[in-house]
């Protein structure tokens, strides 16, 4: 039998809903559960994958090819559980759904409405695509409570625990208990009146999960258990951790895990924690360091690339360090219509042990980070691009190695010679159509997972330990294997291929002292327990340059 949990949040956005939802899913897990995640999102957008970084943080890639909320690699990272295009919808795909049954004359000439037609549908997805072996569905719905384009999700879940029973449902709320500086106190106020906003709607929360900054008082307990109708073993505190692994510990510590089992009348084993204590050792007391530089275009955002800060964190504490990373915007390391002097960039990159230069779309920012590849690899700095920064790769060889001076990638242009100049349409089934220039019009995404070859002996081939891998994929564009012969002749290895040979998926330098580039997206997979392979190889060709530093010195 499934057990359906609902996660909901009040007063502020940016409060940690989807970690609460993975670091249950964890807890859940490691008591011998099957769990399932999934996001709704109010958003109209049908999903994120045409939405600014800067708005939205990183759009995240299922292997079935769903682009989806970043909160889904949350659950994913914590749980292992990989998450598919049903665990992700929003408002856009549900009214596009009922807009379509609409015109197919489904509802028969009824009025189409929000209640019951929008709500019907939002409560169709909820248990779409959930194996009959699922313990816990863990929903989190998108938002701030008293948000207008959420109530239609809170409306539903009202009417699925209605109809589900209230012995098969839970209702989890995160609220803000904030502390003023000047009173010295914490005040609960916003907290009571968050669930006072759901109980309006008819939602009376189970659980509540208090974020804040300093412990909670029993009397603060006391205080938001009488005012929101609950027992105070379910007023949980939520309290600001060093990193995001701690988070699951604490939550098991404050009884969250022990008071849902209670809700539901289920017995399980105490939960195992010991990997996630040995993780956050790890991250208190690390017996090395790196610095990186991430040269990218959405800097200014630490969430736009969420999944690459944690894969470069996992692979770290798998070689008991720890990296500082340094987010670089591109576009600083250029001047006009042409890339800082190169002594102006060694003095802006010098001291770093490693380059990561990380995916993309669009012109803008590409030469400050090609001249980041020029400096890590005329100078033997440890280099890692990711789909874009694979590309760029190409192109900086080509330029500055080949003598290709108008080597481009039609992306950009349509004038010079196209090193990345094949524009790709994809379906599910492999590639319709590939021309050598033009626009992106027409064009679609290759997206989520496929195959890859690797070249035996190759720094990929020792990073993987296999011959053949699958990567998650996030882009249009793909480099001109016309060129593979040239670029290898003078060094630029192309080490992995798509199972056809036709198209490139990894490339290398031959004397370099760790330069790779992939045009996948490997940080979708990596995991705290299990940390992916790239990155394990580049962190600690990173580790390796630091000690070499370290020496010198």
């Amino acid at each position: 039998m499934t057990y359906y949990i609902f996660v909901t949040g009040g007063v502020s956005s940016s409060l940690g809903k989807g970690l609460a939802a993975a670091s249950l899913g964890a807890l859940l897990q490691e008591r011998g559960f099957k769990v399932r995640l999934r996001k709704f999102e109010p958003y109209i957008n049908v999903d994120p994958g045409t939405m600014s970084p800067f708005q939205h943080g990183e759009v995240f890639v299922t292997d079935d090819g769903a682009e989806t909320d970043l909160d889904l690699g949350h659950y994913e990272r914590f749980t292992g559980v990989a998450a598919r295009s049903t665990d992700a919808v929003s408002t856009g795909q549900i009214y596009s759904h009922v807009i379509s049954k609409e015109r197919r004359g489904d509802y028969l000439g009824a009025t189409v409405q929000v209640i019951p037609h929008i709500t019907d549908a939002i409560q169709e997805f909820i248990v779409r695509d959930v194996e009959e072996d699922v313990d816990f569905l863990i929903t989190e719905i998108g938002g701030t409570v008293g948000d207008i384009e959420g109530l239609p999700f809170i409306e539903a879940i009202r009417q699925f625990a209605h109809g589900a029973g209230r012995g098969k449902t839970l209702f989890m709320h995160l609220t803000l208990v904030p502390y003023i500086a000047s009173a010295a106190e914490l005040k609960t106020k916003p907290a009571q009146h968050s669930v006072k906003e759901l109980q309006r709607m008819g939602i009376q929360p189970d659980i509540l999960l208090c974020r804040t900054e300093k412990p909670l008082p029993e009397s603060a307990r006391q205080k938001l258990a009488l005012f929101c109708n609950m027992p105070p073993e379910c007023v949980i505190e939520a309290r600001d951790v060093e990193t995001t692994y701690e988070v699951p510990i604490t939550y098991s510590q404050a009884g969250l895990d022990e008071q849902v089992l209670r809700r539901f009348g289920l017995e399980a084993p105490r939960p195992n924690l010991e990997k996630w204590h040995t993780i956050v050792d790890h991250f208190r007391a690390p017996k090395r360091h790196a610095s990186i530089a991430i040269v990218g275009k959405y800097t200014g955002l630490k969430d736009a690339y969420k999944s690459l800060g944690e894969a470069l964190t996992h692979a770290a504490l798998a070689h008991e360090g720890a990296v500082s990373l340094s987010w670089i915007d591109a576009s600083t390391l250029e001047n006009h219509d042409s890339a800082l002097p190169m002594t102006e960039i060694a003095q802006r990159l010098s001291s770093f042990d490693g380059i990561l230069i990380p995916g993309g779309h669009g012109e803008r920012g590409s030469l400050g980070k090609m001249a980041a590849i020029t400096f890590a690899r005329e100078n033997n700095i440890p280099c890692l691009g990711i789909c874009l920064g694979l590309q760029l790769s190409v192109i900086e060889f080509a330029r500055n190695v080949l003598g290709i001076k108008d080597a481009v990638s039609s992306e950009f242009s349509d004038e010079g010679t196209h090193l990345v100049g094949l524009l790709t349409e994809w379906d599910k089934d492999g590639v319709k159509e590939t021309r050598t220039s033009g626009t992106p019009l027409g064009g679609t995404m290759r997206l989520g997972a496929y195959t890859c070859d690797l070249v035996a002996g190759s720094k990929s081939h020792e990073a993987y330990g296999a011959a053949r891998i699958s990567e998650r994929h996030r882009h249009r564009y793909e480099v001109n294997m016309a060129y593979a012969q040239d670029l290898a002749a003078k060094g630029l290895l192309i080490s992995g291929v798509s199972p056809d040979g036709k198209l490139p998926e990894m490339i290398e330098l031959k004397d370099h002292a760790w330069f790779v580039a992939t045009q996948a997206h490997p940080e979708f997979k990596s995991r705290p327990f299990a940390p992916h392979p790239l990155f394990l190889a580049f962190v600690g060709a990173c580790f390796d340059h630091e000690h070499k530093k370290e020496r010198a010195l």
